[in-house]
């Protein structure tokens, strides 16, 4: 199914920087969003209200979600939450809008955030009764596969979504949270959550552990889907996952589009830019190539 334009949802700013040991200035994380921004993304996710014993380069959430706020009061900004007390934090300083993350595998769950599956879906219920007005997309972690529970069927999945459904959410992110997913499954888990969820924003999330992200994400617009979350030069990872590595790069993707004819609304040149401007102020685990042209000479960042 072809889609004209796709959006991109760049996580750099969280899924990106979670896994940088060392503490990134708060001015460099907003300097980072500022050149996003000015490259075209328009949908952001720019932090993390979790436990800073648990992560503590999300420390300054607060203080990055104010100040982005202010700064781009017309653009999507939006923060994942592990559990209520980060919600409300979040709510507090001024975010309508929420990832909150549940995986499939409870294996995965009980280490990632430290919850059954009954205790996870019990504290996404008093989110959404707490706070009526908020969105809430609901990170589904593991949705094609875990590391300790092998792959899902796609019932199991489907009945996973149903359960949040059921309380509400009606915006689902599809998250290969370490690398396991291959193209085939992406179209058969993608075309049957479409099938049976037609009401609702359906988006997908894919880590670049076998070099397949960017295919893999491609699968997914053939079926449909046009909203794909990317990660600034392909940084990041989930820290609770045995082999997780990065995310889908960014800028990759974005010259993937472009030059498909599919419309971004982002520039090539600009976010390309700031791929490589953040790699030099940040070091970490990056799957983008930065790849740079110039009149005749190609470079390699």
């Amino acid at each position: 199914m072809k889609q004209d334009r796709i959006e991109i949802i760049e996580v750099g700013p969280r899924d990106g920087f979670q896994n940088v040991s060392e503490f990134i200035p708060t001015d460099i994380k907003l300097e980072t969003i500022d050149r996003v921004v000015n490259a075209g993304l328009r949908n952001i996710q720019i932090t993390s209200f979790v436990s800073p014993k648990a992560i503590p380069q999300m420390r300054d959430a607060e203080e990055v979600t104010r100040r982005c706020l202010e700064k781009y009061p017309d653009i999507r900004i939006f923060a994942l939450v592990p559990n209520l007390y980060g919600a409300r934090a979040a709510v507090e300083c001024g975010l309508s809008e929420l990832t909150y993350v549940i995986s499939v595998s409870e294996t995965h769950n009980r280490n990632n955030v430290k919850r059954t599956h009954v205790e996870s879906f019990n504290e996404l219920e008093k989110i959404l009764n707490l706070f009526p007005d908020l969105k809430i997309n609901l990170d589904v972690a593991t949705a094609f596969g875990c590391p300790y529970e092998g792959e899902f069927s796609i019932e199991v999945v489907l009945g996973f979504l149903e359960r949040a459904y059921n309380l509400g959410v009606r915006s689902f992110n599809l998250c290969d949270t370490v690398g396991l997913a291959y193209p085939s499954l992406i179209r058969s888990t993608v075309e049957n959550v479409l099938a049976k969820f037609p009401d609702c924003e359906i988006q997908i999330h894919i880590h670049d552990t076998r070099n397949m992200g960017i295919v893999n994400s491609l699968a997914a617009i053939e079926c449909g889907i046009n909203k794909i979350q990317t990660a600034l030069g392909g940084l990041g990872g989930c820290p609770f996952a045995p082999g997780a590595s990065g995310n889908t790069s960014t800028e990759d993707f974005v010259y993937m589009l472009n030059k498909m004819g599919y419309k971004t609304g982002i520039n090539s040149d600009l976010i390309l830019s700031a791929a490589k401007h953040l790699k030099e102020k940040v070091e970490g685990n990056y799957s983008g190539h930065h790849i740079f042209i110039n009149k005749n000479k190609v470079s390699t960042q």
